[in-house]
């Protein structure tokens, strides 16, 4: 052990930045984002809040369509009122025709690149050929005199031109009429929205969405958002209030955006009394229509048509479920003042799993994400089971999970269930209320719901074998090729890796920002700002940024630069360990700590060996030793005490008790090898085994993006040092944070072997 008189250890705690040097490289991911943000003006204010000259569009639609079971098609008429709010005067409007995705010559099967085998599955080659010809069949565009609107379409994109300007606080309505086959998911690509056909009892389950031309958003940082869609990236549109009405066969039930404002033409007595029950049940789901009965419904199919009508108020979109093989079962749920019905509606495949957990965990849902944003201000949240999809509609989602045919599952199906409910469900607060722009920002819905998908989960259950947003999983994709990274900031339709992207890698942003940057209360009351000052808004990333500052007195431009910016991973390691102590003149302690480093220093290797095999001449003749073959040099003598003594009697009170304080100063040099800058959590373990956790903010690095040295003043002597011993920074390389330097099998990687994919065991 080195030992140092008491001037040097000073000068070592107060001197170990002077080589860093004062000025600020151009790469310093501490300097300000500067242009990267857009500049604060009257709409979006350096806050992060909306500025007092905020506006938005509105679009309010009447809708009237007929879901035929027979031909599996849709046809109806639509009213669109159209609000101008914004400063400018509108010449023409764009709508979104999403069915338009699945034409034979969509825009995304002509950009979609396509590769062939010589051996190649008939499903696949019907992918490559795009054999369901879909899209809307637009039959007529008029004002409500009949008068033809003209119009062009662009793919998934249709202009209406406007016969005279839309100023500023006017509004326009026109009515369209159009027709479109339903998809087969199984057969057709997938999709979000669908059917799925079941052929032993010839029936289908119907999940529908994008079922009618929306508006696009106009606002006042980017005009209109018409972006083509091709499958990935989401979409972006104005709030409005829904009259909706859909005529389907007499026997189907049916789960939708909004309220049931004719129940009675629609349900049966025992359902309206069961419904009614439910609405005063908050501790268990009430059944409103039972397995049995969907069986019955299943086997005496009805051709006779029912209109079912809802209504929903400020919404930005409207979706609907429509089944005669649904089992329904509801609760209640409150939230603040507000009473909500949580309900599910599933075929009997989701039995026994979504009878026991789907409702349940809708109800969990809106709690969690209530208590981190807003209160869910909607009366209803929807969770209908669907064969593989998860999609989120206001109100409604569509979540997959099913048992196997036996009614057994596997662990991995029911995690899986109930994430995708979790998840689904929470994207009623993103972006379903702060309404961000899916089709440009994909991250701004998927990863911020993907993050507190991760706080649901955990609270529902502490042992959850695999939470979002945790940092190890992310580990995998970070130290993986560049150029198959991108980053978060890029368009969804422009990334390789879209899952890492846009939900993996932001939510566990979120997540490390919250457990180690800022730390939970910070975090919370920002999170909870930004939410509550664009619920039923259009934030942008900016926003964001701009307001988790501003709510916590917390500078993260350094990590916004590098986490969402960029693309270099974190690997911080430990580069060198120095321990000192304070020099004690106490000859007690300085002669005993001399002895003991003698001592602990190895004969060298001849020795030891010599030892084994022969006798020293000093040990075969006793008579060659001599007195300083029994002088012990480390002894105490009388005349030690007493300089002792005369050195102490020279201190004041304050110096004694500081040079007998027993303190270690352990400097710890660390280097940035992967790029990304992170706070630092060491953890040292003392002689005696115990530990101490000692962390440091990240601006530990604002000097020198890649290399510095902190001192650390410890209590006791240690015997090893651990970087990221919780694993909260998503470092890539564990073998680099030890001291001293051991080999670490990846435990990102032993966790995943152990995670492998397992039998059924119920079967």
């Amino acid at each position: 052990m080195r030992k140092i008189n008491l001037v040097l250890a000073i000068l070592i705690i107060f001197i170990p930045g002077i080589s860093q040097g004062d000025f600020i490289p151009a790469e310093n991911q501490f300097r300000q984002l500067g242009t990267k943000l857009n500049t604060p003006n009257a709409y979006r204010n350096g806050a992060g809040q909306p500025g007092y000259g905020y506006w938005q569009q509105r679009a309010d639609y009447q809708i009237d369509i007929t879901l035929d079971d027979r031909a599996q098609k849709i046809s109806g008429t639509e009213i669109i009122t159209y609000h101008n709010n914004s400063p400018d005067d509108l010449y023409y409007l764009w709508l979104q025709l999403d069915q338009n995705v699945r034409q034979k010559e969509s825009f995304g099967s002509k950009t979609r690149s396509s590769s062939i085998r010589d051996s190649y599955p008939s499903y696949a080659i019907r992918y490559i050929e795009n054999t369901f010809d879909g899209g809307f069949h637009i039959t007529t565009v008029e004002d409500l005199k009949g008068n033809p609107i003209p119009y062009t379409i662009n793919y998934t994109m249709m202009r209406i031109d406007l016969a005279d300007p839309l100023e500023t606080g006017d509004k326009v309505k026109f009515r369209i009429s159009y027709w479109y086959k339903i998809n087969d998911r199984q057969k057709d690509g997938g999709g979000r929205s669908g059917m799925e056909y079941f052929e032993d009892d010839d029936n289908y389950l119907y999940t529908i969405a994008q079922f009618y031309p929306r508006m696009a958003v106009y606002s006042d940082h980017e005009g209109w958002q018409n972006k083509q869609f091709s499958g990935r990236s989401e979409f972006a549109l104005p709030f409005g209030d829904f009259d909706v009405k859909i005529s389907v066969p007499e026997d189907h039930l049916m789960a939708a955006t909004g309220v049931l404002v004719n129940p009675k033409n629609v349900l049966t007595d025992i359902q309206l009394e069961r419904l009614d029950r439910a609405r005063s049940n908050y501790d268990n789901p009430v059944i409103i229509a039972s397995g049995e009965e969907a069986l019955e419904r299943m086997q005496y199919q009805k051709e006779e048509m029912v209109t079912w009508h809802f209504k929903a108020n400020n919404v930005r979109d409207f979706a609907f479920a429509s089944s005669r093989r649904f089992i329904w079962d509801a609760m209640a749920v409150k939230i603040g003042d507000q009473h909500t019905m949580a309900m599910s509606m599933y075929p009997p495949e989701g039995n026994p799993l979504w009878e026991k957990y789907s409702t349940r965990v809708v109800a969990h849902t809106l709690k969690v994400y209530s208590g981190h944003t807003f209160d869910y201000p909607y009366p209803v949240a929807w969770s209908i089971h669907t064969d593989r999809i998860g999609m989120e509609y206001p109100m409604i989602a569509f979540n997959g999970g099913r048992p196997e045919r036996d009614g057994t599952y596997s662990e991995r199906t029911k995690w899986g269930m109930i994430g995708v409910i979790i998840h689904e469900i929470g994207h009623n607060f993103f972006p379903m209320i702060v309404n961000s722009d899916e089709r440009q920002w994909t991250w701004m819905d998927e990863g911020l719901n993907t993050f507190l998908q991760g706080v649901a989960e955990r609270a529902w259950d502490h042992n959850h074998p695999d939470p979002s947003g945790r940092p190890r999983d992310i580990v995998g994709y970070m130290r993986g090729d560049k150029t198959n990274i991108a980053p978060i900031m890029v368009n969804g339709d422009l990334v390789m890796q879209f899952s890492a992207n846009a939900y993996s890698k932001p939510s566990t942003g979120l997540n490390i920002l919250r457990e180690t940057i800022m730390g939970r209360e910070l975090f919370d009351f920002a999170f909870k700002q930004y939410a509550r000052s664009w619920m039923f808004k259009h934030p942008t990333p900016d926003d964001f940024f701009r307001i988790m500052e501003d709510a916590s007195a917390v500078d993260l431009d350094w990590f916004w630069r590098g986490w969402f910016y960029g693309t270099d991973p974190v690997d911080i390691a430990i580069k060198g360990v120095k321990i000192f102590t304070i020099k004690s003149k106490d000859p007690e302690i300085r002669n005993s700590r001399e002895k003991e480093e003698e001592e602990s220093i190895p004969d060298e290797i001849a020795v030891q060996r010599n030892r084994k095999s022969f006798k020293s001449v000093v040990e075969r003749e006793p008579e060659m030793r001599d007195f300083y073959d029994e002088y012990d040099e480390y002894a105490v003598t009388a005349r030690d005490k007493l300089k002792y003594e005369r050195y102490l009697d020279k201190l004041t009170d304050e110096e004694k008790a500081f040079i007998n304080s027993g303190k270690y100063y352990v400097q710890i040099d660390f280097e940035n090898v992967g790029g990304m800058v992170m706070p630092l959590i060491v953890k040292f373990t003392y002689d005696d085994q115990t530990t101490e956790i000692f962390r440091v903010p990240a601006e530990i690095w604002k000097k020198n993006n890649k290399e510095i040295s902190k001192v650390f003043i410890l209590k006791r002597n240690i015997v090893s040092v651990e970087l990221d011993p919780f694993l909260e920074t998503a470092d890539v390389n564990v073998g680099n944070n030890h001291w001293p330097q051991k080999i670490v099998p990846s435990r990102f990687d032993i966790y995943k072997y152990n995670r492998t994919s397992r039998p059924n065991p119920m079967q």
